[in-house]
């Protein structure tokens, strides 16, 4: 009787929620679910650059410039991780001392946004012709301020990470994409070509911002909180400056990977026509879907390796996983670039823009590398280990000089990006995998987490 009723159908509903619960609490899952809110941006980024290379007759003009806006977000990146990590470890205090922290930071970064914009307003002539777009002088300008903003943008989703709200992040990086879509095409449409598209990120960063602003207030201060009480208590708060000067290191890190990341298409449009050049950039925006996979990921990797770290455990099955995620996602893609490539671009961007379509897979496989990288980065990063540095960024300095030697052909051109990020990602993986975080004595195996 007891046998029969171990297999009575009506029990099945229950073990299966049990095993889905299970599942939405695992570690595996928040990973994941970052993850999965990184493929949903670059699905509507993907959507973006199809509608914005439609719409405009030099998408070349676009790529470049949004190219140099991604190298300016650097510090962005690099704050957000060390935003993320102290907070994991309570070092921006809780509750109403992290919003006093908030606070304060805000009123700094809103002055220096002020000044940093009247200086990009004075030398817009000079950033658009080292861009190669010399013809876009006041839509250059607008890179910095820009910056700026996805600085604050990226503060509070660090916060939001080291509250634990993954959920929140999440939908900021959704909301980023979709409203840079809209505002970009809107602009465009009403005649502001180029200058509008890129204009769309500015406004993105600005709504996301406003977003990840209120959930902060909301996870933290709860209704009724004295906001007079934190502007009076964040003239103790932990500085800006200081916060920034501590993420010195991960903003050098992550300026190389964008360098790596980016470079080609500012080269490829001095190097190319503007119909090749566009060609190429549709080709380089299909081919780094994985990029965003991985910071997706990343998002995840930071603060737990950092939370593992300071168990004394091994953190290395946090890389591997986080890994494993990217390599997952890149194999379909890879062999759509392998036997699709031509008939992609043409079906999505158009006839025009198929020209390059050789290029598609070595840059796909370039990226996917890259992301990889990007990982491992992050992993060191997030255990402050710094002397990998000097190493990759020779790579990344060698990248713009084999580039201007290469063939003026795309696909040529692709493969050495290919080789250049080859390099880097054994640089980087050897550097992350000969470490293992000591345990300490005290900790017993049996207290390490599964």
């Amino acid at each position: 009787m007891n046998t029969a009723d171990e297999y009575r159908p009506e029990r099945m509903p229950i073990r299966i929620s049990t095993v889905l619960g299970r599942l939405r609490d695992s570690e595996n899952s928040r990973a994941a679910g970052l993850a999965g809110a990184m493929i949903i941006n670059n699905v509507i980024a993907l959507i973006s650059s199809v509608a914005f290379a439609r719409l405009l007759s030099d998408y070349g003009a676009l790529a470049a410039l949004v190219s140099y806006l991604i190298i300016l977000t650097v510090a962005g990146q690099a704050v957000q991780v060390a935003t993320a990590r102290e907070g994991v470890l309570g070092k921006l205090g809780t509750e109403e001392a992290l919003l006093a922290t908030l606070e304060r930071w805000a009123r700094a970064l809103a002055v220096f946004t002020l000044m940093a914009t009247v200086v990009s307003v004075l030398a817009r002539h000079p950033i658009a012709a080292a861009v190669g777009v010399p013809h876009f002088s006041w839509a250059a300008a607008t890179g910095i301020p820009a910056g700026c903003i996805y600085l604050w943008l990226c503060t509070l989703r660090g916060a939001l990470q080291g509250v634990g709200d993954y959920r929140s992040v999440g939908i900021s990086l959704i909301g980023e994409q979709a409203v840079r879509l809209l505002a970009g095409a809107l602009l465009a449409a009403a005649g502001l070509g180029v200058a509008g598209a890129y204009l769309g990120s500015l406004l993105s960063y600005a709504a996301m911002a406003t977003y990840c602003t209120a959930r902060i207030y909301r996870s933290q201060a709860g209704p009724g909180y004295p906001r007079w009480h934190l502007r009076q208590a964040a003239a103790g708060a932990y500085s800006l400056s200081r916060h920034i000067w501590s993420a010195a290191v991960p903003i050098t890190a992550l300026a190389i990977i964008q360098f790596l990341q980016n470079i080609d298409l500012i080269t490829a449009k001095h190097q190319f026509s503007n119909s090749v050049a566009s060609s190429y950039a549709v080709a380089a925006v299909a081919g780094k879907a994985l990029i965003w996979v991985a910071m997706g990921a990343s998002f995840y990797l930071v603060p737990e390796t950092s939370r593992l770290s300071s168990q004394g455990a091994d953190t290395r099955r946090v890389l591997l996983r986080t890994l494993a995620i990217v390599l997952l996602c890149s194999a379909p893609a890879l062999l759509i670039f392998a036997f699709l490539a031509h008939p992609l671009l043409a079906t999505v961007f158009g006839a025009g823009r198929a020209i390059a379509s050789a290029s598609l897979l070595p840059l796909g496989a370039a990226f996917t590398v890259l992301a990889a990288s990007y990982l491992a980065v992050q992993y060191l990063l997030a255990l402050k280990r710094v002397w990998f540095l000097p190493a990759i960024g020779l790579v990344a300095a060698i990248e713009p000089v084999l580039l201007v030697q290469a063939p003026r052909d795309p696909a040529a051109f692709a493969t050495v990006v290919l080789l250049v990020q080859l390099i880097g990602a054994v640089v980087a993986f050897t550097a992350a995998l000969a470490l293992r975080t000591a345990i300490p004595d005290h900790v017993s195996a049996g207290s390490e987490e599964p």
